[in-house]
């Protein structure tokens, strides 16, 4: 018996009708591509047949429905690239603990299929005289996507943590990006970024700051920019993870 012939929906229809409920289209995408950039980053893309009709402003992201067991994993990852004349979309996934998504990953291959839905949050370009773009690995093809779509010459500042000097070729290479290691610490609350960030004079002008990450730094580094003198307005600010969490974005 076929899913639509079934009385009761499955996991897999439930989940659909859940996320139609919340307004959101949902997007089937089949694996065309796979392609490991760095030890903790792997790009894949997807053929999506409608993807021009896919109303996107970089920096945001799609939820994706991650097969799992007899049930569906909802993770949030953000676009990397979007080619409607291909009619591809690009993710890249950052190996990141254990769960839904690294073991998809793993079984990945050309033809494997994922149902996703959005795009959703509000970490995407705003009009502005600059642009402070602050994260970690993690945050890394959100903060590229976002300084791809800038014009040219348009003032822009980016500090990205990460593990090593190796995760540097999982972004395209960008004189206004710097590259904060961890040399051994590893990820999660630190004073990294907020202490970078804290030495970053601020530009003249009325400029926007995007942070992303760690949901306790972003939330820090937040805070203090507000205290700095940026209105709340004039900040983006999500946190992707935190210790012991499994799925979802704090909003911050």
């Amino acid at each position: 018996m076929s899913l639509s012939e079934t009385k009761e929906p499955g996991a897999f229809e439930q989940m659909r009708l859940y996320l139609a409920r919340k307004g959101r289209r949902v997007w089937r995408m089949t694996v065309l591509s796979r392609r490991q950039l760095t030890e903790r980053m792997t790009r894949v893309e997807f053929f999506v047949g409608d993807v021009d009709e896919l109303d996107w402003k970089r920096g945001q992201d799609l939820v994706l429905e991650m097969p799992v067991g007899a049930g569906i994993a909802r993770r949030h990852y953000t676009i990397r690239d979007i080619d409607t004349a291909k009619r591809t979309l690009t993710i890249d996934f950052v190996a990141h603990g254990h769960g839904a998504s690294s073991e998809w990953l793993r079984n990945a291959s050309e033809g494997s299929v994922l149902d996703a839905a959005g795009p959703r949050g509000h970490t995407w370009v705003r009009p502005a005289d600059w642009h402070l773009f602050v994260g970690d690995e993690t945050a890394i093809p959100g903060i590229a996507a976002m300084l791809e779509g800038l014009q040219r010459n348009t003032p822009a500042y980016a500090f990205i943590e990460i593990a090593d000097a190796a995760e540097r070729a999982s972004a395209p290479m960008d004189a206004r990006i710097v590259w904060l290691t961890r040399n051994g610490m590893p990820p999660g609350p630190s004073r990294i970024l907020y202490d970078a960030v804290e030495a970053f004079a601020l530009p003249p002008g009325r400029g926007h700051a995007y942070v992303i990450g760690e949901t306790s730094n972003v939330r820090a580094i937040r805070q203090r920019l507000i205290a700095r003198g940026l209105s709340k307005d004039q900040i983006a600010a999500e946190g992707y993870w935190r210790p012991g969490r499994i799925g979802g974005h704090d909003h911050v």
